[in-house]
């Protein structure tokens, strides 16, 4: 149910005591975290928050692909489930922080330095995975690049070196050809 679908509810809502209209928003806050978090942020932090937040998260993204790369075990599988994970948090970080350079720059760092040249035997039941982890890989490079270009070109510049190691990682490795019939450039 929309609000702007029902105007009487918006006039109902707006003719509430104060009150009242706390007491229902604090009760509606509580029911999404994201919500919260984002009220939070936007009411109680400012900007040196967000550095904070943004490093704990490079921090996290390094500690993860250094386990990937520090386990002689680690497989497509695993990549993948390292990946979702990181990419989630990302979410989130941009969810509540609404900031697109930050975003953009903990996505290229993900996507620059998570292993995704894993030789898994041709037959081995992980296969799949390295199917899964292309189109999941290039998919986030395709996201990613679409914000890329709705940022001024100064904010461009900046992250073009760090887009085009990721491009050149997609275009000279595996994932080629799902990088371009997903028509992403092979050069910025």
């Amino acid at each position: 149910m929309l609000l702007s679908a029902h105007k009487d509810l918006k006039a109902a809502i707006s003719a509430l005591p104060v009150k009242e209209k706390d007491k229902l928003l604090l009760r509606l806050i509580a029911k999404d975290k994201i919500l919260t978090e984002h009220l939070h942020f936007k009411l109680l932090e400012d900007e040196s928050d967000l550095e904070a937040r943004r490093l704990t998260l490079l921090e996290e993204i390094d500690a993860a692909i250094h386990n990937l790369n520090a386990n002689k075990k680690s497989n497509t599988k695993d990549t993948l489930a390292v990946m979702r994970v990181l990419n989630g948090k990302i979410n989130q970080h941009f969810k509540v922080t609404k900031d697109m350079t930050s975003e953009l720059e903990l996505r290229l760092h993900l996507l620059n330095n998570l292993p995704v040249n894993i030789k898994d035997a041709v037959y081995s039941p992980l296969q799949a995975y390295n199917e899964k982890l292309t189109a999941y890989f290039v998919r986030a490079t395709l996201s990613a690049y679409k914000k890329y270009l709705k940022m001024h070109e100064d904010l461009r510049f900046d992250f073009s070196d760090a887009f085009t190691e990721v491009l050149n990682k997609i275009h000279q490795g595996k994932m080629a050809y799902a990088g371009k019939l997903l028509n992403l450039p092979e050069e910025l």
